[in-house]
């Protein structure tokens, strides 16, 4: 997982850190992340590290190793200060979202054409669900026509803009919930179409099998993974579950993937 330079970080404190949630600390390790830049700037700044380790109790041995990689370590100004940029720009998808989300709501890659969305999905008079819902991007398109979305998404700072957002342009069919993709906070047999977009593909049958535990029998499920115009992994799961798909412009990122299907009773069954 490569760092993403959505924004300049040069300016942030290290105490951005503090800022962000338990699902996002969790990816942690999974980040290139310069282990020897994070013991430094971890050195330098314990109350980050009391947080990490009391947040995400289980980050403990991962944040022993990276310091007994590290032993004996000098920490002048301008060091320790190249080490938290090294850090915070490896982390800069994560603390746009909870320093300014509406930086990231500026970005290119949401400006793809929303009949891209509409096309595959009649939302007039529907329940929608929005995984991962972010800015609202997906959710704004379907809550023109829809009965009402459910805008899913597990960071509190984006809740609260898309709140604030959905507020300012005059909806009222738009309601924000905290949760996750592998955990939708809503009974079986919920809602008519669950989409998502950038946001499958972590845990694919986990997920699938959640979305389908919610959608109704005659439902749709719409994804846009976020995958290049090109086979992988997430594609042959969706593929193999008969998934119908197509090619999809997203600007300044090239061509993406967006998948459609509608659920039946032998879908449910089968998983």
């Amino acid at each position: 997982m490569g760092k993403l330079d959505w924004m300049d970080v040069s300016d942030l404190s290290f105490n951005a850190l503090l800022l962000l949630e338990k699902m996002q600390l969790d990816y942690l390790p999974k980040m290139e992340i310069p282990r020897k830049e994070l013991a430094v700037a971890l050195k330098a700044n314990p109350a980050v590290e009391w947080y990490l380790r009391h947040k995400t109790a289980w980050l403990d041995s991962w944040l022993d190793a990276v310091k007994e990689e590290n032993p004996g370590l000098t920490l002048s100004r301008e060091r320790i200060r190249r080490a938290e940029i090294a850090v915070l720009e490896n982390m800069s998808d994560w603390l746009v979202y909870v320093v300014a989300p509406e930086m990231y709501d500026r970005l290119d890659f949401l400006n793809w054409d929303s009949q891209e969305l509409r096309e595959v999905a009649d939302f007039q008079g529907r329940r929608v669900i929005d995984l991962g819902a972010g800015t609202g991007r997906l959710t704004l398109v379907a809550a023109e026509e829809a009965a009402e979305v459910f805008a899913v998404e597990p960071v509190a700072s984006l809740r609260e803009y898309l709140k604030e957002k959905a507020e300012e342009r005059g909806y009222s069919n738009i309601y924000v919930v905290d949760g996750l993709i592998e955990a939708i906070p809503f009974p079986g047999n919920f809602a008519d179409i669950i989409m998502g977009g950038h946001v499958f593909g972590e845990c694919c049958l986990q997920e699938y099998r959640e979305m389908l535990r919610v959608v109704k029998p005659g439902g749709k499920l719409v994804l846009c993974p976020g995958n290049n115009d090109c086979d992988n992994e997430v594609h042959d799961f969706l593929v193999s579950r008969s998934f119908q798909w197509s090619s999809f412009l997203e600007p300044g990122d090239g061509l993406k993937r967006k998948y459609w299907k509608k659920v039946t009773g032998s879908t449910l069954e089968k998983g």
